[in-house]
């Protein structure tokens, strides 16, 4: 056998070994990020529980000014629904599902562009003894075969972490600003 019939071989085989090792990956994936904000829990819901609002510290929202976004429902509350459209950060949707006023606010997330994907986000506030607000931002969702392929190079945790990480950042900004 040549040379070329061997590495031709070898890379099938590693292909093989690569496809097979994605699909041991888990069927949902979930990032979460937290943050201190030194501000009361009623100052800060409002930024997470209506869009508009939640839209002044959005990271996705900031990533491309000439984004294109409509509104639909009430200004917060379940039913509230968001539809954006940019050529830098895809096209998509959010709707809130589920709220515990002052405590929790639960999306459906559906993503459209650059491809489709349908998951959920949560806001939760958590009150601490001193006045402040402990903030979670959680997204998760199913893992299909081709999520769990690129997740093998690259780290959804450490690329939408990073994100939520900005994004709990700018919120922290406007309700500390606020009290």
């Amino acid at each position: 056998m040549s040379f070329w019939t061997y590495l031709f071989i070898a890379l099938g085989a590693a292909l093989l070994a690569l496809l097979a090792y994605a699909s041991t990956r888990p069927d949902e994936f979930s990032v979460e990020r937290h943050l201190r904000i030194a501000a009361p829990a009623d100052q800060v819901w409002p930024l997470v529980s209506e869009l508009r609002a939640f839209n002044r510290w959005n990271p996705y929202e900031r990533k491309d000014p000439l984004l294109k976004s409509q509104y639909a429902g009430a200004a917060g509350g379940v039913g509230s629904r968001y539809a954006w459209e940019s050529d830098k950060i895809g096209v998509g949707s959010m709707e809130i599902t589920h709220q515990q006023p002052g405590r929790a606010v639960q999306m459906k997330l559906d993503f459209l562009k650059p491809f489709e994907a349908h998951n959920e986000a949560e806001f939760a506030l958590q009150p601490t003894a001193d006045g402040a607000t402990e903030v979670s931002w959680r997204m998760r969702g199913p893992a299909n075969f081709i999520s769990k392929l690129m997740g093998v190079v690259i780290n959804m945790d450490k690329m939408v972490g990073r994100d939520f990480e900005d994004g709990l950042q700018n919120l922290r900004q406007l309700a500390e600003a606020r009290s």
